[in-house]
C-alpha cells in the first residue's frame, strides 16, 4: 500500500494510490440491477465500472441483484464487494444490503448500515441536518399509513402547501434519481404531484422549492472534489435531463472563491453528520442570496455517461478507470473495521 487520507479536508491535492496492485482486491462482485426503481440506471452504472474495473486489471465480475450476490458470497465466491446498486427495495442504497454484508464479514464500497439508512430517508436526513444546525429546505412529512383514503392523502398535500406557500416540491421520500418528484408552481397541480409520488412506496416529502442555481458535491474517502453547478436546457434537472438529454450543461468547479469552498465544507459536513463513508454525493441548492440549502445524499451515485462525480473528479485529473480503483480502495477501511468486530 502506499499513499495516505485527506484528513477530511474539504479540497486539496490528489492523494497516491493506496493499493497498487489489482490482484490485492481478490474477486470483486460488482452488483448492480436489482428491484429498485431505479434498475436501469444502476445495470448501466454497473457495465461502466466493470469494464473499467476490468481494464485496470482487477478480477471482477457482475452479479445482478441481492439475492445473487448473497448465494454467492456464502459459497465463498468472492473477496469484496463494489456497490452500483441504486435504490430502496432491492435496490441495495437503504441499509438492508450493508447489514446482510456485514453479517457476512464481507467488505464493501460506500456508507454502511446507519449512513446509508440515513441517507435513503430524506426526512430523516433532513432531520439530522436541522439538529446539527446545517441548512435544508422547510419541509412537511406526510407519513404513509395502512388505509389511508386517497382524498385524505390529498388533503394533507394541500395543507402542507398552505403551510409552506408555493412554490414547492412534492417527492417520495425514499427514492432517487428524481423519481417521482414534481414542482408545483400552482394550487392546481398539487393533486397530480401527490398522485405521482404516491405510486412509489414510503412516505410523502413537501418541499419549499428553492429558486437559484441546483449544485452538487462528490465526496470520495473524506475530500470534497470540486462543485458542479446543473444548468438544464429546461427548467428541472428531472430524469430526463440527468439520463437522456445532451443539453444539460455542467460547470465545475460550479463556484468561485470562498463560495467554492464554503459549499464543499457543507457537504462534508452534511455527508458526515448522516454517518456517511467512502464515497457519495451531496445535492444542494443555492438561492438568489447566496444561501445554501441541503437536499439530499447520495451514497452509491450513479456511473453512467451522464453521472456527476466522474465529471468531478476528472477536473481534478481523475480518469474514470482511477476512480473506479479509488471506490473499489475505500472497502478496505470497511475491511478493517469489520477484522476489528465493528462497524461504522
Amino acid at each position: 500500500m502506499t499513499g495516505q487520507g485527506t484528513g477530511g479536508a474539504a479540497a486539496g491535492s490528489v492523494a497516491a494510490l493506496r493499493i497498487t496492485d489489482a490482484a490485492a482486491f481478490g474477486r470483486v462482485a460488482v452488483v448492480m440491477g436489482g428491484q429498485s426503481a431505479e434498475r436501469e440506471v444502476s445495470l448501466d452504472s454497473g457495465r461502466n465500472v466493470l469494464a473499467a474495473l476490468r481494464a485496470r486489471g482487477v478480477d471482477a465480475h457482475a452479479v445482478d441483484g441481492i439475492p445473487a450476490l448473497l448465494d454467492a458470497l456464502r459459497a465463498g465466491h468472492y473477496a469484496r464487494v463494489f456497490n452500483i446498486l441504486h435504490g430502496q427495495r432491492g435496490g441495495g442504497e437503504d441499509g438492508v444490503l450493508q447489514g446482510a454484508l456485514e453479517s457476512l464479514r464481507v467488505p464493501y464500497t460506500g456508507s454502511g448500515v446507519l449512513g446509508s439508512a440515513l441517507s435513503m430517508d430524506k426526512v430523516r436526513s433532513k432531520q439530522v441536518w436541522l439538529a446539527q444546525g446545517l441548512p435544508t429546505p422547510r419541509f412537511v412529512a406526510l407519513r404513509r399509513q395502512p388505509g389511508r383514503s386517497t382524498a385524505h392523502a390529498a388533503a394533507e398535500v394541500h395543507a402542507a402547501a398552505r403551510e409552506l406557500g408555493l412554490p414547492l416540491i412534492v417527492k417520495p421520500a425514499c427514492e432517487g434519481s428524481s423519481v417521482g418528484v414534481s414542482r408545483v408552481l400552482r394550487e392546481d397541480d398539487l393533486d397530480a404531484a401527490a398522485a405521482l409520488a404516491a405510486r412509489y412506496g414510503g412516505d410523502l416529502l413537501v418541499e419549499e422549492m428553492i429558486v437559484g442555481d441546483e449544485l452538487t458535491v462528490a465526496v470520495l474517502d473524506r475530500q470534497a472534489l470540486p462543485s458542479i453547478r446543473i444548468v438544464p436546457k429546461g427548467e428541472f434537472y428531472d430524469y430526463h435531463a440527468k439520463y437522456v438529454a445532451e443539453d444539460t450543461q455542467y460547470l465545475c468547479p460550479g463556484l468561485d472563491g470562498a463560495a467554492e469552498g464554503e459549499i464543499r465544507a457543507l457537504a462534508l459536513a452534511a455527508f458526515e453528520a448522516v454517518g456517511c463513508s467512502g464515497w457519495g454525493r451531496v445535492d444542494v441548492m443555492r438561492d438568489r442570496d447566496g444561501r445554501n440549502f441541503l437536499l439530499e445524499v447520495n451514497t452509491a451515485p450513479g456511473m453512467t455517461s451522464h453521472s456527476l462525480v466522474p465529471k468531478a473528479a476528472r477536473t481534478m485529473g481523475i480518469d474514470f478507470e482511477t476512480l473506479c480503483w479509488r471506490v473499489l480502495e475505500t472497502s478496505f477501511a470497511r475491511e478493517a473495521e469489520l477484522a476489528a468486530g465493528g462497524a461504522p
